[in-house]
């Protein structure tokens, strides 16, 4: 449930000062016919090995009034900028709502029907909306302002957390309910999610792209980190009501900061109707070979990794006999550990490259994976939870920056929307499929076999290279 708001990097007037080229109006006579025939070029093949791999600079879009950036530059080099500063915390705030709401509805789920396959819904009915509709929701804020869409979006999302903290602290809240809710939720989080996407490489240097994704799952990942902690305190002193109280305030605070931000660019729908739309991204997804490779790395990574969101509550309860608390504790580890892995993402990534990057943190994860299905001790599990979440945070990381450059601008939000489906539709049939074998076989089971297959679709990942460098 992510809300991370775009973290822009430039001010209002340098915004303001960019050429026309620079935004989303087309150029007369020339966008409305040629995206079509643009598609039979789009894919570019595979480089010529007798030259010098792409680099990310040369990919980089001529931009006299922002600077080029290396992509050897620091991690944290955005955060110089005072305005990026003020959205960047803003998301921060946002995200610990987010993972205090997360603790809250999983050990909810747990108290109503403790089910595996009931507390594995949770998530199921969170990302079915974005299955669904992600990529309609990509036409309509390719077609429409952006901010406002945002607006929109977290005032319904805002609404949903009230009413499920009061029904929660009225004790009217069932187990149906809450997934009823959550899948309201998932409305919400279908349109904000490919918009505020879409709108970072509009605010950033094209060559600062990594970093812009890098340090918004830095936001996310730190949240991740002190969240549980802090849900789990709410929780014990206030009860679960509060964790659902405590995400409404956050959502109009980031209403509040969104209010603030000043947008230049201008939507079009360049005369084409909504499904004329629809259908000029996905034609791009489908042709571009990088497109389509992040698309399978996507599936490849998520459908087994899923299974330690869907099932972790329950670990927590059944396998380790902890409380609210140690969940929490579980969860800060992962987050700890994406942290950690966000910030000398660059260096491996420049290192290794990106594909084995990406095989390295997928195999790091599934030996997490392996290893929680032996039920060790905690001094133990921990540092493997840790360990995870630096694997989690780089493969994703990689793969939604590889998007992010892929995408042309006037296509951006339609092609993360297709991005967005193939993520949300993979946790869904992850989660459903990771819930039905652990009522089957057991927790252990299930972990066991979801890392031995996430070793199998590493090994499977290397044969569909991500052509487009970022690391050199």
């Amino acid at each position: 449930m992510n809300k991370t708001i775009p973290p822009p990097t430039t001010h209002h007037a340098e915004l303001s000062s960019q050429p026309n080229s620079q935004r989303s109006t087309p150029q007369p006579g020339l966008d409305r016919d040629m995206p079509d025939r643009d598609m039979s070029r789009a894919d570019p093949g595979p480089p010529d090995a007798s030259k010098p791999a792409a680099t990310l600079e040369k990919l980089t879009d001529s931009k006299p009034n922002v600077p080029r950036t290396s992509t050897r530059a620091s991690a944290w080099e955005p955060l110089r900028h005072p305005l990026f500063r003020m959205f960047w915390l803003a998301s921060l705030a946002s995200n610990l709502g987010t993972w205090i709401h997360e603790v809250g509805a999983g050990w909810l789920m747990t108290m109503l029907d403790a089910s595996p396959e009931m507390v594995a819904s949770v998530r199921t009915s969170m990302t079915l909306p974005i299955v669904f509709l992600a990529i309609p929701a990509g036409v309509l804020a390719d077609r429409i302002d952006k901010r406002k869409l945002l607006m929109m979006t977290q005032g319904l999302l805002l609404a949903v957390t009230a009413a499920l903290a009061v029904l929660t602290f009225t004790d009217h809240i069932s187990a149906w309910g809450l997934l009823a809710l959550t899948f309201v939720m998932g409305l919400g989080m279908v349109i904000h999610v490919p918009t505020w996407q879409a709108a970072i490489p509009e605010l950033v240097p094209r060559s600062q792209i990594p970093q812009a994704v890098g340090l918004g799952s830095i936001s996310f990942n730190l949240a991740r980190t002190l969240g549980p902690a802090l849900g789990g305190v709410l929780i014990a002193i206030l009860g679960l009501w509060s964790t659902f109280a405590f995400n409404a305030f956050t959502f109009a605070c980031v209403i509040a900061v969104l209010s603030t931000w000043k947008r230049t660019t201008i939507e079009d729908s360049r005369g084409r109707s909504f499904w004329a739309s629809t259908r000029q991204g996905v034609r791009f997804v489908a042709r571009h070979a990088v497109m389509r490779n992040v698309m399978l790395g996507v599936a490849l990574f998520v459908i087994p990794g899923s299974v330690l969101w869907s099932l972790l509550p329950l670990y927590a309860k059944t396998q380790l006999g902890w409380g609210a608390q140690g969940f929490g504790v579980m969860v800060a580890c992962v987050g700890a550990g994406a942290v950690v892995g966000a910030s000398i993402l660059p260096r491996l990534r420049h290192r290794f490259g990106s594909d084995r990057l990406v095989a390295a943190a997928m195999s790091l994860y599934a030996g997490g994976l392996i290893a929680m299905s032996f039920a060790p001790r905690w001094q133990f599990l921990l540092p493997c939870i840790v360990l995870m979440g630096a694997g989690w945070m780089a493969t994703l990381t990689t793969l939604t920056a590889t998007a992010q450059i892929t995408l042309p601008p006037r296509l951006r939000a339609r092609g993360m929307g297709c991005y967005l489906t193939m993520m949300a539709g993979s946790m869904a049939f992850g989660s459903l499929t990771w819930g039905q074998i652990a009522g089957a076989i057991g927790i252990e089971g299930a972990l066991l076999t979801s890392g031995a297959v996430m070793l199998l679709t590493a090994a499977i990942g290397l044969l569909f290279p991500l052509s487009t460098r970022l690391d050199d």
